[in-house]
């Protein structure tokens, strides 16, 4: 064998190490709050200076609405209502921003002290795209093709906002945050499972989380959060919390024996031990007022949307240790411990994640109207959509590789 060539064993090795190295910096975001359902990127960010010249790869408008973006094997989808009475499900190329299907289907844009539009994420899962509409049209599409798979229309009453919870897929279900506690589709055919009484939901989206060494669907619900079975939908325990206009709208946030919620209009969060049969509260304070964007949890502490601002909060205590005014109504996400934050006048910010004080590392400005959805990194690209009064939003996908 000659002496330079790596050999097949040394291929081998070789073909790992590239793997690994390729897993380690590159991840897609296949549905709402990420891989792991909490807001955060798995990928590295190796040059967060990058963003201070933005490489804008490509842009695309994508109607009225505050849809975050999924991606997953090189597509990104997001959704937007056009014309005032169409939702549209964009599927586009995820590196070039080609559109490779739309699929179109009547709704009212439904402005109600906000522009209106399309407010849940779509799925991504198993080679199939999973839709709902503010008036809980639900579609099952193909990834490929947009082809319809499977639709059902929801026979809940509508939340006054409309639905927002995107659908979390669990095993064969299809689990929306819908009527008094939930309901689950099979998500091959469209076929209830089970499904809770009839009543508002609330406007976050389920969370799976471990409870007494079983898997059990958190559901902030309309002025409550619920554990519920995900097998058949029995409710194991509630949590009162309600809040003014009934906007429960940020995802729980479940740290093993721990949860925490968090709601807007001057009602704050609350942290609640779940150890027991029962859930106790462990501490409740306004220090972490998330009307829409929820928080992400690193190291112990919880950075995420105070009202109007850019808060760091104890997990433990409750204690806010610091805000940053600039950041308005927003969103973020994290890359790592890297904050991403999307700033309401449309300037996108990276941040360390500390409890000592708003470190940021970079920042410019991407977009031309308000933001209000969810920015995500991708394959060492970020996405987010910005909104101006009356006019379609814009997907910008930014580059943030070397």
């Amino acid at each position: 064998m000659d002496h330079r060539s790596p050999g097949r064993f040394g291929i081998w090795i070789l073909v790992v190490v590239l793997g690994t190295f390729t897993a380690a910096y590159a991840a897609d975001w296949p549905h709402w709050r990420g891989p792991d359902y909490d807001g955060i990127s798995k990928e590295v960010l190796q040059d967060p200076a990058a963003l201070k010249t933005p490489k804008i790869l490509w842009q695309a408008k994508v109607g009225i609405g505050y849809s975050a973006v999924s991606v997953a094997d090189g597509r990104a989808c997001t959704m937007g209502n056009v014309d005032k009475n169409t939702d549209v499900v964009f599927c586009f190329d995820a590196v070039d921003g080609k559109l490779l299907w739309k699929h179109e289907y009547p709704e009212a844009l439904n402005p109600k002290y906000y522009e209106g539009g399309c407010s849940a994420t779509p799925t991504m899962d198993g080679g199939k795209v999973f839709t709902i509409s503010k008036t809980g049209k639900i579609f099952c599409l193909e990834a490929q093709t947009g082809k319809v798979v499977w639709q059902r229309q929801l026979a809940f009453k509508v939340p006054t906002w409309g639905y927002a919870g995107s659908a979390l897929i669990l095993d064969d279900k299809c689990i929306f945050n819908a009527g008094a506690a939930g309901i689950a589709l099979d998500k091959n055919t469209g076929e209830v499972i089970w499904q809770s009484a009839d009543g508002e939901g609330g406007y976050a989206t389920p969370v799976a989380f471990q409870y007494q060494g079983a898997t059990c669907l958190a559901i902030f619900g309309k002025d409550s959060l619920m554990a519920v079975q995900p097998a058949d939908g029995k409710l194991l325990w509630s949590f009162s919390w309600k809040t003014p206009n009934d906007v429960n709208a940020a995802d729980p946030i479940v740290r093993g024996t721990e949860v925490f919620i968090t709601s807007g209009y001057g009602h704050g969060g609350a942290l609640v031990d779940i150890s027991g049969t029962q859930p106790v509260k462990v501490w409740e304070n306004k220090n972490m007022e998330s009307q829409m964007s929820g928080p992400v949890f690193i190291d112990g502490f919880l950075y995420g949307i105070d009202d109007k601002q850019l808060a760091c909060v104890d997990w433990k205590t409750g204690e806010q240790k610091w805000v940053e005014k600039t950041v308005g109504k927003g969103a973020l996400s994290a890359i790592g411990d890297k904050l991403l934050i999307m700033h309401e006048d449309g300037v996108m910010s990276i941040a360390q994640a500390s409890p000592e004080g708003y470190k940021e590392l970079a920042a410019a400005k991407v977009c031309g109207g308000k933001c209000w959805t969810m920015p995500i990194f991708a394959n060492g690209r970020i996405y987010v959509r910005d909104m101006i009064k009356n006019e379609p939003g814009t997907l910008t996908c930014v580059e943030m590789q070397n």
